[in-house]
């Protein structure tokens, strides 16, 4: 990257880490200075604003929005930029400055991609804005966009490994992720917008991706490990293969595709009406006059590079940015955890109970694989944030956050089972929802499991009122299915008639029995 554009990052003086549940990052100042982070990124085909509040790990878009420019159409031809589309870039990052002053943000940092670069006008157009708005543009090169989109990736999905595909209007960028670092990077011109202006319909087309495809494997080297794509045309995509398939959670972020299951959305695509599939799905007409264009290129890509499974990652550009300015001590932290923390402390009853709620029912997992411990302290973490909703959706309210949240490293089988947690954290039954549909994507077990796990918090925040008091222990025996919950003297009083039942309510899902047993 430009080094102008790396802001430098404040001193990580925060506490020592004491595992998932140690002192706070986002109280640290070296993150607190992430607290409002404006960033700009002018494409071929967009222009968009996002605020994040980057301190808890997990971005939050404090204000997002995006205006299509289309600057990169015809570029190919006519080497400028298109006049119609620098008026309304130019116009949008004039409303975005005043967002920006408006919400007071010391500064905004501004990218621009293949259009501004490639075009013989894009020094002008860079200069007519910090002369009308004051913003300076910086103006990265293919392989730094590729960097700071596979460094978005690595936000949302810490240590993990692949190869990241960017998709822009005028160009489309590829990088390789391993071990928490970018590697290898390129860029190509297979941009939707570019492929309209190439000679030969479709069938021109077709050779011309394919030839480019060929120079970008023989850049990458072999990938055969999971794709993450990134851009605007392929999440258009993924939403048509979500209404093809008929899949209930609306969430791009983390949706998953195989080889086979994007060959049959291509296929639908080129049998659809449009105009149709466009209102179906909720595309923009901007965007789904490029989809057409997209498909072919990822038809060829996975044809090329042939990946173990393709996920969607709504992270990109903007978000490398952030990543940019992140301590590596924040870089490090677990998205998910992060996030739920986050959220306990702003919005829980008693922040910090959490901890002591894990505590406690930590004896009934303690078999449990370590993707299923962490999904049990998000949950322990989670359950109480939305006590301000009625009692009589608390419930429903628990399962639609945790499921639709902004958080990122979760694939939606998890998000289910982390909302089912906290539906039964509020109620034993999970029939008669509007759910119902959802809980499919885990199976039997699972949903048991998440039954359980909900129920001894449900249970677990009957006994005890402050984050350091003493509290009743659990021991399991899984052998014998025998569940002993043992109680001090001074605890005895707060197992009433509604703990029993929980209890019972607890023990039954487990198919357990229950013994209460005093001690001293």
């Amino acid at each position: 990257m430009n080094q102008t554009l790396q802001k430098p990052r404040p001193a990580d003086i925060g506490h020592p880490d004491a595992g998932l549940f140690g002192q706070a990052l986002f109280q640290d100042p070296s993150a607190r200075a992430l607290s409002r982070v404006g960033v700009v990124d002018v494409g071929s085909n967009s222009v968009r604003l996002v605020v994040f509040d980057g301190a808890a790990r997990s971005p939050a878009y404090f204000y997002n929005e995006k205006i299509m420019c289309a600057l990169g159409a015809g570029l190919s031809q006519s080497g400028v930029l298109n006049p119609e589309g620098r008026v309304r870039a130019l116009n949008a990052l004039r409303r975005f400055q005043h967002l920006a002053q408006g919400m007071g943000l010391p500064t905004l940092t501004v990218v621009a991609t293949a259009a501004i670069r490639d075009a013989s006008d894009g020094a002008d157009f860079c200069e007519e804005v910090r002369r009308t708005t004051g913003l300076r543009i910086w103006v990265i090169d293919g392989e730094e966009e590729a960097r700071l989109s596979a460094q978005g990736v690595l936000l949302g999905w810490p240590g993990s490994y692949g190869l990241v595909c960017d998709i822009g209007g005028s160009s489309m960028e590829l990088a390789e992720i391993a071990e928490g670092r970018v590697g290898r990077r390129v860029t190509s011109s297979l941009g939707p917008l570019k492929l309209r202006e190439i000679k030969g319909g479709k069938k021109g087309r077709a050779i011309h991706i394919k030839d480019t495809m060929a120079k970008l494997e023989e850049a990458m080297g072999l990938q055969r490990d999971r794709l993450f794509l990134v851009g605007g045309s392929w999440r258009a995509i993924a939403r048509i293969d979500m209404h093809r398939r008929g899949y209930p959670l609306q969430v791009l972020h983390e949706y998953r595709m195989t080889a086979r299951s994007v060959s049959a959305t291509v296929k639908y695509i080129d049998a659809s009406d449009l105009d149709a599939l466009r209102s179906a799905c909720g595309i923009s007409n901007a965007r789904m006059n490029l989809v057409p264009l997209a498909a072919e290129v990822l038809s060829r890509l996975i044809t090329t590079f042939k990946p173990k499974d393709i996920a969607i990652s709504s992270y990109g550009i903007r978000e490398g940015m952030l990543y940019e300015q992140m301590p590596q001590r924040l870089r490090d932290r677990d998205p998910l955890i992060e996030s739920c923390r986050f959220a306990e402390a702003k919005d829980a009853r008693m922040p910090g109970f959490g901890k002591s709620l894990y505590g406690f029912i930590h004896p009934l997992f303690k078999s449990a694989p370590p993707a299923r411990r962490r999904l049990i302290k998000a949950a322990c973490l989670l359950h109480d944030v939305s006590w301000r909703a009625h009692p009589d959706y608390r419930a429903e309210t628990c399962f639609d956050n945790a499921t639709r949240a902004n958080l990122g490293g979760l694939k939606h089988s998890e998000r289910v089972f982390l909302g089912l947690a906290l539906l039964h954290r509020y109620s034993n039954k999970r029939e008669g929802t509007r759910f119902a549909e959802l809980y499919d994507l885990i199976d039997e077990r699972d949903q048991r499991d998440a039954e359980i796990l909900g129920k001894a918090m449900r249970f677990g925040s009957m006994l005890w009122m402050t984050q350091d008091a003493e509290r009743g222990t659990f021991r399991w025996f899984p052998k014998k299915k025998h569940l002993q919950l043992r109680l001090t003297q001074d605890m005895v009083p707060l197992f009433g008639e509604v703990a029993e039942a929980r209890l019972m309510s607890l023990a039954a899902s487990m198919e357990a029995s229950v013994e209460v047993k005093q001690v001293r």
